[in-house]
């Protein structure tokens, strides 16, 4: 294993693990702005051939882009195919497989309903617990257990107000405007 790296101005911009010297490794979403102007080049791409062996490409994706292409065409099966890829953009990738499944699996094959089941998969996944706060940390507050809040006193505390502010605001405004 070799690691090609990318510098500009003396900035490490990236870094990419090939398997032997010279070789070249390409990333698909590298590619997606240009595919989507021109996707009939999408099946021959080399990215597309070294995505499938990462596992980034999957047979789920190949299953949904098979079907898009019956329901709309060549052309435009592998245009919303080549949406749905820029969606991992923004999405995790396990959720959008499980959105590709969901949507092959009702026939919804455009990049908008496949968005909508990966947003369905993100929600339908459980929080992951609060984690205690950091000595020193103002980033999060660890929740106290019901039984400790059971035991606590009731807070009598008054409500907070904003009159006072509210006063303020009225006094500004009484001033002539320059």
């Amino acid at each position: 294993m070799f690691l090609d790296v990318l510098h500009h101005r003396h900035q490490c911009l990236a870094e990419a693990r090939v398997g032997a010297r010279g070789a070249t490794r390409l990333e698909l979403d590298h590619y997606l702005e240009a595919l989507i102007r021109k996707p009939g080049a999408l099946p021959g791409a080399t990215a597309l051939d070294q995505a499938r062996a990462a596992g980034r490409f999957t047979p789920i994706h190949d299953a949904w882009w098979q079907a898009a292409m019956k329901a709309h065409g060549e052309r435009e099966g592998t245009r919303a195919l080549i949406e749905v890829l820029l969606l991992s953009r923004h999405l995790p990738h396990e959720h959008l497989i499980t959105g590709l499944a969901a949507a092959l699996k009702s026939g919804a094959l455009t990049a908008d309903a496949v968005a909508l089941e990966t947003l369905k998969a993100a929600d339908a996944e459980p929080e992951e617990p609060a984690q205690p706060a950091v000595p020193g940390s103002q980033s999060s507050i660890a929740p106290l257990p019901a039984a400790v809040r059971a035991r606590l006193p009731p807070d009598k505390r008054p409500l907070p107000s904003v009159a006072h502010y509210d006063q303020l605001r009225l006094r500004r405004s009484d001033r002539p405007t320059p």
